[in-house]
């Protein structure tokens, strides 16, 4: 099937083919015809699927006819980020190029002036974020009464991002007799109450769900320390290694991570630049705009450009950190592999993230390959048996001893021994520190013997040497021997015993 065959005009089949589209996907297939005829629509479909070109060149058609009026547009997309806006807004000047549509973009980090002069000069088209458009809306520069067509995309993205309640809200300002389209990657219970609330019978379309990823992704899984300089190590010898790489992006869980991760590999020769949401719109796009014309080679970013981000040719997607959604590693590593060419994807993990990696394999349907770097620490992927030298507390906690110490055991809380303070690992307890001491001469019935049959003067006290103590005292000499280090406590021994 062509696009011919859908019901377009010639105009926008004239700018789809010099887009280089020849064949529809199977949710253009499915939902242009139903766009065009007015119906709303239900869309589940993952990204990549081509959905955006679903709405949108149905859209240019029904609004090539009609004019705009200042401050009341046409119709309505919302965008859970801006780069999806942005890249949205992309499509309408590619695919509308022929006609005299007119297109707003309203989101964050831009000067409301601007806005405000597009706003009044009268819209067919505006793409929001739902924060910004609710900004322009209490301050009176934009009223809803006249949209025919609403959009909501990425709808689940907008619930994990809280969005919803302003979704709500906009949708109240619209007319009834709208025309609504959501979609969305998945149908949790709050998007389908959505659904029933603000649409009249919608049609669903629901495309094969893609969970797993492209059969041209390459995937891995390196085990690595979780200690942060030691992974930040791991992640330059990891893209050292690779022979095939020529740009790529990494993935962290956090804001704070990107920066960290972005800095570090700038100190050590890479061209990298941060990507998140708390970065202004116009450094963002400007990061953008040099990650694709190569000036950057690593895109350091959070999961604000894991959905719908079209980079075409990434070779390589690293995950600094496991993600804790499994299906946002389908998003991530999807950003490779596209348009049937190969890619790779590799992730970083620690022990402690070892759960979030069998949670991918059980989506992905196929363990990950694990590979091993040299100069990469392994230990996160066995058990650590190494007794712990430092104030580590151990697993479990043994029972105490008489002398009021515990139990030493492998992994459990044991007593301070002559090695360091540790709590864990190392078996020698207090109470077999005690007893490897010699004990006092008053202890040993040898010794008390020994002094029993020398008379000794009253009024000169007995001396006693530095490592003599009563038995008494036996428990506090331990105590105390333990906070000293090792070389002390050997240099304090006495000539006779070296």
């Amino acid at each position: 099937m062509s696009f011919d065959t859908l019901g377009l005009g010639d105009s926008v089949l004239s700018a789809v083919k010099d887009a280089g589209y020849t064949e529809p996907t199977p949710i253009q297939r499915d939902a242009i015809p139903i766009v065009l005829s007015g119906k709303d629509l239900l869309g589940i479909a993952q990204t990549g699927t081509g959905k955006t070109a679903s709405f949108t060149l149905p859209m240019i058609e029904r609004l090539s006819t009609g004019r705009a009026r200042a401050r009341m547009p046409r119709s309505l997309i919302l965008e859970p980020t801006r780069e999806l806006a942005a890249q949205v807004a992309e499509n309408f000047e590619t695919y509308g190029k022929n006609t005299k549509l007119t297109m707003a973009l309203l989101i964050g980090g831009v000067s409301f002036q601007e806005q405000d002069r597009k706003l009044d000069r009268g819209v067919d088209v505006l793409i929001a974020t739902p924060g910004r458009l609710m900004d322009h809306m209490e301050r009176g520069k934009v009223m809803l009464n006249g949209v025919q067509i609403l959009v909501v995309d990425e709808a689940d993205r907008m619930l994990d991002m809280g969005f919803i309640p302003d979704i709500e809200k906009i949708c109240k300002r619209v007319p009834f007799t709208r025309q609504t389209l959501f979609f969305s990657a998945t149908m949790p219970p709050e998007i389908h109450k959505l659904t029933q609330d603000f649409q009249q019978a919608p049609v669903k379309i629901e495309v094969a769900r893609k969970s797993m990823a492209a059969d041209t992704i390459d995937q891995s899984v390196v085990y690595c320390s979780s200690k942060d300089f030691e992974k930040r190590d791991a992640l330059r010898k990891l893209i050292k290694s690779e022979t095939e790489l020529t740009n790529g992006i990494v993935f962290c869980n956090r804001k704070r991570d990107v920066d960290v991760v972005a800095k570090s590999m700038l100190t050590h020769g890479f061209k990298a630049a941060p990507l998140h949401g708390d970065l202004n719109q116009r450094l963002r796009m400007e990061t953008l705009g040099k990650f694709k014309s190569g000036e950057v080679e690593f895109l350091i970013a959070s999961d604000v450009a894991a959905r719908g981000l079209d980079i075409p040719a990434v070779s390589h997607v690293f995950n600094f950190d496991v993600p804790t959604v499994a299906e946002d590693y389908i998003h991530r590593i999807g950003r490779t592999g596209r348009a049937g060419l190969t890619g790779t994807a590799i992730t970083l993990a620690t022990r402690a993230e070892r759960k979030y990696v069998e949670a991918i394999e059980a989506l992905v349907k196929h363990e990950l390959r694990q590979r091993e770097i040299d100069g990469v620490g392994q230990d996160a992927a066995g058990t650590d048996d190494t007794p712990s030298r430092g104030r580590g507390r151990g697993g479990q906690g043994g029972p105490r001893n008489k002398s009021g110490g515990e139990k030493s055991s492998a992994g459990g809380r044991g007593g301070r021994s002559r090695g360091g303070r540790g709590r864990g690992g190392d078996k020698t307890s207090s109470a077999e520190s005690r007893a490897d001491k010699p004990k006092s001469d008053a202890a040993r019935p040898e010794a008390k013997e020994a002094s029993g049959n020398k008379p000794q003067r009253k009024d000169v006290k007995p001396t006693r040497s530095r490592r003599e103590k009563p038995a008494k005292d036996d428990r506090s000499k331990s105590t105390s021997d333990s906070h000293m280090p090792a070389f002390l406590m050997s240099s304090s021994k006495p000539k006779s015993e070296e």
